[in-house]
């Protein structure tokens, strides 16, 4: 019983909360606003399934804070700054050419699949890609709650968990499928490393992804480079000036910037094989297969959010558990306008030391 009357003490407060922010901005009196709220509760409450009308409200608070959180965590990353066409979004699908993409980016896009036919159509649309988190049971006591920080555990949660997947498919979709003439793929030349074969990156393979770039006729502002961890830790090894720019700028996010690129450290970027083809998003490493590192134009790289939305199932439906269960769905996308903007340095491989007589593996 008094779990009860808490809940619709709850309930009659966020009524009055909600109403009285939503009349203020209409310029309305709050307390109007406030009586409003409770009075289309109690009205539509025996007309609807129980819960169904407060369910919907915190529905689209919990929706909110997810979006936001989302939001967030772009900030100072290496996707940050990157042109949004999010106002091109119609129903979670962009068309290519109000954005500009060069039919050249769809033929061989491995990440975002374009049908052929579409190509010889001038209105070419792709679906955002669907970021969909797992189903996470919760109490009646965190779904109905009108504190944040009951949210915040839930939250964090479904929100790291599409932002991770995210930022993964972005990077795969800004590096090329294999080495070509627009879209170079290098290989690092420096010291075998004895535990994995895998030669190291040095400054000089830097000066040769920047070499790249300038031949793509690239302009020399606005590149921006995401190392992966092993080629981070390579340059810590070889660097000294990278050593000491390593995580001082904290604001920005950027760890450091070296040979005209701002360079970002991520975790996730995109396997590449033995023969120098990038392997499919997730796919697990084999002997010999490592990150990449990437570097790119921003200006001729796009992103686009679409519809977040959340999704769940109340504990009355579940007798047996007595669960609410709860998760969420959204939209993404991120490629380049034009295949001739990025370069990427995949890590060389020997499978035994020189002495062994293996030779090193070809450079691109």
């Amino acid at each position: 019983m008094n779990k009860k009357i808490m809940m619709v003490l709850a309930a009659v407060l966020f009524n009055c909360m909600t109403g009285g922010v939503l009349a203020m901005a209409a310029g309305i009196s709050p307390v109007i606003g406030a009586g409003g709220m409770n009075a289309v509760a109690v009205l539509f409450g025996g007309a609807m399934p129980q819960g169904m009308l407060r369910a919907g409200v915190y529905k689209e608070i919990w929706t909110g804070e997810l979006v936001k959180a989302l939001r967030g965590l772009l900030e100072g990353t290496w996707l940050d700054g990157i042109p949004d066409s999010s106002s091109l979004v119609n129903n979670d699908i962009i068309h290519l050419v109000e954005v500009g993409v060069d039919p050249d980016v769809l033929v061989n896009n491995t990440t975002y699949p374009i049908p052929l036919q579409a190509l010889d159509d001038k209105d070419i649309a792709i679906e955002l890609d669907k970021f969909q988190t797992k189903v996470t049971p919760i109490t009646d006591d965190e779904l109905y709650a009108i504190s944040y920080d009951k949210m915040s555990r839930v939250k964090e949660s479904h929100s790291n968990a599409i932002n991770d997947a995210k930022f993964a498919k972005a990077a795969h979709a800004l590096c090329a499928t294999e080495n070509t003439a627009t879209t170079p793929v290098l290989t690092t030349t420096g010291e075998r490393d004895a535990d994995t074969g895998r030669l190291r990156l040095t400054p000089a393979d830097l000066v040769r992804m920047k070499a790249a770039l300038d031949k793509l006729k690239v302009p020399a502002d606005r590149r921006r480079l995401v190392l992966c961890p092993d080629h981070v830790n390579d340059l810590l090894l070889a660097d000294q000036k990278f050593k000491e720019q390593y995580n001082i700028n904290q604001t920005e996010g950027k760890i450091g910037r070296l040979y005209g690129f701002d360079i970002y450290e991520f975790g996730n970027n995109p396997l590449y094989d033995t023969s120098g083809k990038k392997k499919a998003v997730g796919a697990t490493a084999s002997a010999g297969e490592f990150q990449c590192s990437f570097a790119f134009y921003t200006q001729r790289v796009f992103k686009a959010t679409g519809s977040t939305k959340m999704y769940y199932s109340a504990a009355e439906t579940d007798p047996e558990y007595q669960r609410n269960k709860i998760n969420f769905r959204h939209y993404f996308i991120c490629m380049f306008k034009k295949a001739d903007a990025g370069v990427v340095m995949r890590s060389g491989y020997q499978a035994t030391a020189p002495s062994g007589g293996t030779e090193n593996e070809e450079g691109a």
